[in-house]
């Protein structure tokens, strides 16, 4: 299988849901399956915006950002959904953690898409075959549709993941740029927009061929630095790595891992909980950031998902604690059948430096124990910055206790992540 992965070069996935809150309500609820579905905000009112709308409302012509008394106007029988934003984040959470079954190097972009580097994926077979498991999987498990481009890079995965919607899986090699992009319209290229199509039409490039054999000069004078980098990705050049640690626009940090087994020990339960707490710990603290809410995820033998959240009255990332809380929420959840997976996600993100914490009784006495070397810290911060000195916890500590580079892809970083043998072998998807 080793050979149908790139001696040098890389294999990018681009995940993409699609029509996510539409899909996710018809999840939730059958009876609108295969219906014309929007989901718009201000429904009572006819000034309501369509946030998005499933293919079966498209076809009669409703649109994203359509006024709802319009889309109503072309299509009568438009059933129309308030958002549900929890709901889509639990799922978006759950879709995540799946994909991280199969490379620890995920990052997410928005709440319904993300990129995945499976270049060292090959053990779980050739990048068709994932993204085929994956595709399928999202779909029974979640109930989901969704689009994935494989491509040598992020620029041309998203691209290619575009190209057939709903439910396509697109290969787009860099050896196909000229024949397949080159002869699209200039602002069918991901990262030009109307007003940037608008300007590249002023020095007479119509297409994204064009962009591609553009003058430096002018492109360069007309966009800035960004006229270089499109006409690089015009020419199918991408240096960007999936970056894991990215902060994705609905920020949350999450660990799930696949057990080798079915079990049914609390304590052998506990000790998996304890491990992605540690996990999810490491990853929030380079990240320098605390979670407000605290998600568990448990899937059964007989593949059942469950997930649930709890938002916090005290943020957290350290390990323990996150430990503590999962283990709570575990017990409480668990039916007691056998567990084939288990996923910790701190999410609701929010910096350090801006956490304030709400105090009860016993955590006040703690913080009070506290004040005189707070207040001493205070001053030097003052008179000499505010990093001259920090707690040991705010460091961005490898795990062997060595000042490591700040790299997302340094060794110390990946072993935050589940290990190879936590993903699930292609026989059981």
């Amino acid at each position: 299988m080793n050979q149908m992965y790139p001696k040098k070069g890389r294999v990018i996935l681009h995940v993409d849901m699609n029509s996510f809150y539409a899909s996710v309500e018809m999840a939730y609820d059958p009876a609108v399956k295969g219906k014309p579905l929007a989901i718009a905000g201000n429904v009572e009112e006819r000034r309501g915006i369509i946030v998005t709308c499933s293919y079966e409302a498209r076809r009669f012509g409703v649109k994203t950002t359509m006024p709802l008394w319009e889309a109503k106007k072309l299509c009568p029988e438009l059933i129309v959904k308030s958002p549900n934003f929890d709901r889509y984040r639990s799922l978006s959470i759950r879709m995540f953690e799946l994909l991280r079954q199969y490379t620890d190097l995920v990052e997410p972009v928005s709440i319904d898409e993300g990129y995945m580097d499976i270049s060292e994926s090959y053990s779980l077979g050739s990048p068709l075959d994932i993204a085929q498991s994956i595709q399928t999987r999202i779909l029974h498990e979640l109930d989901l549709p969704c689009s994935i481009g494989i491509a040598p890079n992020k620029f041309l995965a998203k691209m290619a993941s575009d190209m057939k919607k709903p439910m396509g899986i697109t290969v787009l090699r860099k050896r196909d740029v000229q024949r397949i992009l080159w002869p699209l319209a200039s602002n069918e290229m991901h990262g030009v927009g109307k007003k940037t199509a608008e300007k590249l039409k002023t020095i007479g490039i119509m297409t994204i061929g064009d962009l591609a054999n553009g003058n430096d000069v002018q492109l360069k004078k007309l966009l800035g630095i960004n006229g270089t980098r499109l006409k690089e990705r015009a020419n199918g050049i991408d240096l960007r790595p999936v970056d894991p640690e990215s902060v994705a626009d609905f920020k949350s940090i999450g660990n799930s891992t696949t057990l080798p087994k079915d079990v049914i020990n609390q304590q052998e339960l506990f000790q998996v909980l304890d491990s992605l707490a540690e996990k999810v710990s490491v990853r929030l603290k380079r990240k320098n950031v605390l979670a407000t809410t605290l998600v568990i995820t448990i899937r059964y033998k007989d593949r059942k998902t469950i997930t649930r959240s709890k938002k916090l009255a005290n943020p957290v990332h350290v390990t323990e604690e996150i430990s503590s809380l999962s283990k709570k929420m575990f017990l409480k959840h668990w039916n007691g059948n056998p567990i084939r997976l288990l996923g910790i996600t701190g999410t609701d993100l929010i910096e350090k430096d801006n956490a304030v914490k709400q105090l009860d009784l016993f955590s006040y006495e703690k913080e009070a124990q506290k004040e005189p070397l707070l207040n001493v810290v205070s001053k030097l911060r003052e008179k000499y910055g505010k990093k001259i000195i920090e707690r040991a916890g705010l460091h961005q500590v490898d795990p062997d206790h060595q000042v490591g580079t700040e790299t997302s892809f340094n060794k110390d970083f990946l072993r935050s992540f589940p290990n190879k043998t936590d993903h699930p072998k292609k026989k059981d998807t």
